[in-house]
């Protein structure tokens, strides 16, 4: 597969379609609807982990790597996937959580029993005086890093949730067995791999920050190139045609010219964050705050900029199983829904890099609407939640805040048609289904030509039609027009430009260059040829322009 012309399509397998009735999605329902993520145009599914889990974070503590947990079905329904899939020219990319486990495995079962072998899986600490933790390192989900074991008057080390102990990769055996984790599945057909928090598995000095939370002295840590150039001589670098990549929490650019320069024999792409935090106040994600446009652009433009000089690769994404829907953030839930969910998808998917679509983008999907704390599921902000409350803050204003930053927003169930369950299950839902897909479904959704769907599918076209969208150059233009998004993909004889107006009002903008000779590919409203150096924009209009010829 190659790799820049294609779309990859995040499945949150427990929130998109549920066969059996038990209300959780499963391996059949996605089998259930390859023809639907073929009509759409996507090339791969990345599938959130499937594996045995006690389900603390939602499958990200893992109990088993090598079994298929029986909510979701079984071996047989994967295998079959796989090929129901390959038949479609799809192919499926696995989520690996390999910095921690569950702390159901057995690995860490016998780790507390005192095994020596399975101790050393895991990073056991002494704490300081009067049962002080080892670091003031902070958990990501909040509190402290390092829960006390009284029986043996240590602690150990959890990044995430208590439920999720931190693997210790500096044992030569615990790689090992990670790397067997692989090839046990690329034996079963599978093309490719994401890789959970992985810049987190090689540790700095265990030792306080006195700056933060630790995030510096466990990031980007001093041995991750060199773990990562083993695991992949020793798994999915001996298939070329493997396609990874790593999530990079908190990490800097600088780091990911290693990770996705294809010469370091490392990743394929890396999914960086710093462009999501453009509606956090500072880098707080628990508050209220607008968006900073300004902000988001030019993160947005220095790492499309500086990766490419660099020789590496983007993961390009706006929504994931981790971020709260991008209309309900960047857009409009309003009058001008359609309008800002076609527009955000323009502005991403033809950058310089691999587009991520989430399940539910390409229908325009909003925030989850949960009006009381018993609707939500999420580990972190339930934890969030409660320090937000001993803080000081009223109920109230920790649900507000919850409702426009909590992970379950991406979470509720596809919206399969206007049923009361939107099609996702005959059972009772895991988690609530948004009221609004009384509106907003698949079914409705293909059947209207000027719906979000049909405008995602003419974008992935696009990708797949233009090599400039593929192996073009990136040049930001008009960057500091702080009303428009807008940048140019060149090729020698060609020039793609795309013009987005992040606002809800009319706005015109002036052009670098005369306009002169581009036609319109692709608009979500209908436009005419630009002519001089100004195009008066409406409210969250997107415009895909194209000229051959020599640039002028």
């Amino acid at each position: 597969m190659d790799y820049k012309k294609s779309v990859i399509y995040e499945i949150y397998l427990k929130s998109f379609c549920d066969t059996s009735g038990n209300g959780f999605g499963d391996l059949n329902g996605i089998t259930s609807k390859l023809d639907y993520l073929q009509t759409l145009g996507v090339n791969m599914l990345w599938l959130c982990p499937f594996f045995v889990s006690p389900q603390v974070d939602n499958g990200y503590d893992v109990a088993d790597y090598y079994a298929v947990d029986p909510r979701y079905g079984t071996m047989e329904d994967f295998d079959n996937l796989v090929r129901e899939a390959d038949r479609r020219g799809i192919g499926l990319m696995l989520d690996m959580v390999f910095n921690h486990t569950s702390d159901q495995h057995v690995w860490f079962q016998k780790a507390l029993a005192g095994d020596p072998y399975y101790r050393d899986f895991y990073i056991f600490r002494k704490g300081g005086p009067d049962h002080t933790p080892p670091t003031n390192w902070q958990s990501r989900f909040g509190g402290s890093a390092w829960e006390y074991l009284p029986q043996q008057d240590e602690y150990y080390l959890h990044l995430y949730a208590v439920q999720q102990p931190d693997l210790n990769w500096e044992n030569p055996a615990v790689r090992q067995e990670l790397q067997k984790v692989i090839r046990f599945w690329m034996d079963k057909g599978v093309k490719g791999f994401r890789f959970d928090v992985i810049n987190q598995v090689s540790k700095g000095a265990y030792r306080d920050d006195p700056d933060g939370d630790g995030t510096r002295l466990f990031t980007d840590g001093p041995r991750i190139h060199e773990f990562l150039k083993e695991l992949n001589a020793n798994s999915f670098g001996r298939d070329p045609a493997i396609v990874t990549v790593g999530e990079m929490a908190a990490t800097q650019l600088e780091s990911c010219y290693r990770y996705a320069n294809p010469q370091e024999k490392e990743l394929s792409m890396v999914f960086s964050f710093h462009h999501m935090r453009a509606d956090f106040a500072g880098d707080q994600k628990w508050v209220l705050a607008p968006v900073d446009f300004p902000s988001f652009k030019q993160v947005v433009f220095t790492w499309q900029s500086r990766m490419a000089e660099h020789g590496a690769w983007n993961a390009l994404f706006l929504n994931n199983h981790d971020q709260p829907r991008i209309v309900s953030r960047f857009g409009s839930e309003g009058v001008y829904w359609k309008q800002s969910a076609k527009m955000l998808g323009t502005l991403y998917q033809l950058l310089r890099g691999t587009p991520f679509l989430y399940q539910g983008e390409e229908l325009g999907m909003t925030n989850g609407d949960f009006p009381t704390l018993s609707d939500y599921r999420d580990v972190e902000s339930l934890n969030n939640y409660r320090i937000l409350t001993r803080r000081g803050l009223s109920p109230d204003d920790a649900l507000r805040i919850l409702a426009k930053h909590s992970r379950d927003n991406a979470r509720t169930p596809m919206q399969w048609d206007d049923t009361p369950k939107a099609g996702f299950t005959d059972g009772t839902p895991w988690i609530g289904v948004n009221p609004n897909c009384k509106t907003i479904n698949a079914r409705a959704e293909l059947a209207d030509e000027d719906s979000v769907f049909h405008y995602y599918q003419r974008l992935i076209a696009l990708r797949k039609q233009y090599d400039v969208v593929s192996d073009g150059d990136f040049q930001p233009v008009t960057a500091e027009d702080d009303g428009v998004f807008a940048y140019a993909r060149t090729l020698p004889g060609e020039t793609l430009l795309v013009v987005c107006n992040f606002y809800g009002e009319d706005y015109t903008w002036q052009a670098d260059r005369t306009l002169d000779g581009f036609r319109v590919l692709l608009g979500n409203y209908p436009a005419a040829a630009p002519t001089g150096q100004s195009i008066a924009l409406r409210p969250y209009e997107a415009l895909v322009l194209y000229r051959k010829g020599a640039q002028a």
